[in-house]
């Protein structure tokens, strides 16, 4: 996996500036798509004495996050409302991951949720046994939330 890039930081407004290639990635659009954002002034940016361009984080956020929270508190609470009332709190018991797949185990109270997920969604929420994890129950499928 790639090293992600840090950010630069402006001491006047102890504010982060991305270069906007940092910017694509975060966001995930392609670097054309940033440029005509900055050139249409749907995103700031400012530019360098060597008139390179610059976004500030707080630019970033707004698009990321958009309508949700804006501090990172705030952020995590909003992604965890989800429609589903069937959510069950639990611990990981075990996680094991074999090709595309990866089954999750969760211990709640006496009782045991077992769900197959994606590997890739498993390493993504970077699940591990002990930690606090919701299986959110929708029809005849079991999702995993990490909480």
């Amino acid at each position: 996996m790639a090293k992600k890039p840090q950010p630069q930081r402006r001491e006047a407004t102890n504010e982060d500036f991305l270069k906007p290639r940092e910017a694509a990635l975060e966001l995930r659009v392609s670097f054309p798509t940033i440029k005509q954002w900055i050139y249409k002034r749907k995103i700031r940016s400012i530019r360098t004495a060597g008139g390179h361009h610059r976004i500030p984080q707080s630019e970033i956020d707004r698009l990321l996050f958009r309508t949700r929270g804006k501090t990172a508190p705030e952020r995590v609470l909003v992604t965890r409302r989800v429609s589903g009332r069937n959510q069950l709190v639990g611990r990981i018991e075990s996680v094991q991951i074999s090709g595309l797949v990866a089954e999750v185990k969760l211990s709640i109270g006496d009782q045991r949720i077992t769900s197959i997920i994606t590997a890739s969604s498993a390493r993504e929420m970077n699940l591990k046994r002990g930690q606090t994890a919701a299986a959110l129950i929708k029809a005849t499928e079991v999702m995993i939330l990490r909480v």
